[in-house]
């Protein structure tokens, strides 16, 4: 579990693929005090564990189910990421709660400058649009950001100068794919009002009374 607040970038210094995984050594910008081997570090907002690390990197696997579903398939020697180590009990959620599993990929369609900031337009699949929502959360290559506006098949962010220097924010360009996870809680909220709402399981039986109506009436 991480928060969305990356605390490094890191540079790809090293790729090895083995058939349809692969393990690549990733060097942070800034230096990860008490490293443990096993730990999870999520690279562009996917949970990864680490095998093995030394004074200035660490490597890390990646199954075949990682790389199809996220962009870590398409990074390369080079190519920088963003960091952030797993939370610890006790410790200040600055952004929201990130499980480091990434829904889908999405899209930059646009990036226009609004002042100081720039805001962020992409496109994402509409099947995950009940999950993102205005003044909402999503986590972007990791990063937690709060959602401007949104339609059902797009959403837009602003991103201040500080997360843009201190991120990969900076360097993207329309037509770069980026790793989306919608907001945490709001999955579980999902999944527990249809499943009342279908009557207990995922087919339809008798009304539990919970619809639209009954939420409008109280105030929702």
């Amino acid at each position: 579990m991480v928060t969305g607040l990356i605390q490094s970038t890191g540079k790809i210094m090293r790729l090895a693929r083995n058939g349809a995984e692969a393990r690549r050594t990733v060097q942070p910008v800034r230096r990860f005090a008490d490293r443990t081997q096993g730990e999870s570090i999520a690279v562009n907002g996917a949970c990864l564990t680490v095998e093995s690390f030394d004074s200035a990197s660490f490597i890390a696997y990646a199954s075949r189910e990682t790389l199809e579903r996220t962009n870590l398939g398409a990074l390369r020697q080079g190519d920088s990421v963003n960091l952030e180590r797993a939370m610890r009990m006790g410790d200040s959620i600055g952004g929201h709660l990130v499980s480091g599993h990434v829904d889908a990929l999405c899209r930059v369609v646009s990036v226009t400058k609004a002042g100081s900031s720039f805001v962020y337009r992409f496109e994402f699949p509409a099947e995950y649009a009940r999950q993102v929502l205005p003044k909402g959360s999503v986590a972007v290559d990791g990063v937690s950001l709060t959602v401007n506006a949104c339609g059902d098949d797009f959403f837009e962010v602003n991103v201040i100068p500080e997360t843009q220097q201190e991120t990969t924010i900076g360097s993207w360009r329309p037509g770069r794919d980026i790793n989306l996870e919608t907001d945490l809680i709001g999955k579980y909220v999902e999944r527990m009002v249809g499943y009342y709402m279908n009557g207990g399981d995922g087919e339809k039986k008798q009304s539990s009374g919970l619809n639209m109506d009954f939420f409008l009436s109280r105030g929702f």
